[in-house]
């Protein structure tokens, strides 16, 4: 598992994750990238709204069962993909799924060097559509597999009344504001060949 780990790291700093760029905020010549990232403004997601309906993001930072995915997010800099209109699907590793990875996995992911990487990590648990447990349910029952936002596919089970998704089980689906979060109870990662 390490080993996949480190190998889908590497490979994910070669790719460019166009899912990932935001076409505005440019900041100007800074005098550091620290400086930079602290005046790189978040769009939509440095609102604060206290009337409208919570999203993707807000149900995040709220659940102390997320903590982790929240700070991931934060670090690779992709919050604003969680504020837009949507809908978009969320499959929201709990903190003890963090838990899982090898040992200090986590905190490698979370430094600015590796911010590339874990925003195509996070990006791999994100896929447009609204897709609760119930309609994740029909789909595999159809055989079909959902599109992420990598531009894979994932397989989509059924065992019993309980959904996987790449293997991984969906605890709870909860609706947001701009599409679905789904709970799950492992880090989605590519399967070895």
């Amino acid at each position: 598992m390490k080993h996949i780990l480190y190998s889908f790291i590497i490979a994910g700093a070669l790719i460019t994750v166009s899912a990932c760029s935001t076409g505005g905020g440019e900041v100007a010549a800074a005098e550091s990238d620290d400086v930079a990232a602290e005046n790189t403004p978040l769009g939509q997601a440095s609102v604060v709204d206290d009337v409208s309906d919570p999203n993707i993001l807000q149900v995040a930072i709220g659940s102390p069962d997320h903590t982790t995915l929240v700070v991931a997010v934060q670090a690779a800099h992709i919050e604003h993909i969680l504020v837009n209109n949507g809908p978009l699907t969320v499959f929201a590793p709990t903190n003890a799924a963090f838990d899982k990875l090898p040992e200090g996995t986590v905190e490698n992911l979370l430094l600015p060097e590796n911010q590339e990487a874990l925003a195509i990590i996070l990006t791999r648990h994100a896929a447009p559509g609204s897709y609760n447990i119930e309609r994740l349910k029909k789909e595999a029952s159809k055989g079909r597999k959902i599109y992420m936002a990598t531009g894979d596919y994932l397989e989509i089970t059924l065992e019993g009344d309980d959904v996987y998704v790449h293997g991984i089980k969906v605890i709870a689906s909860i609706q947001t504001s701009n599409g679905v979060i789904n709970v799950i109870d492992e880090v989605i990662l590519p399967k070895s060949e």
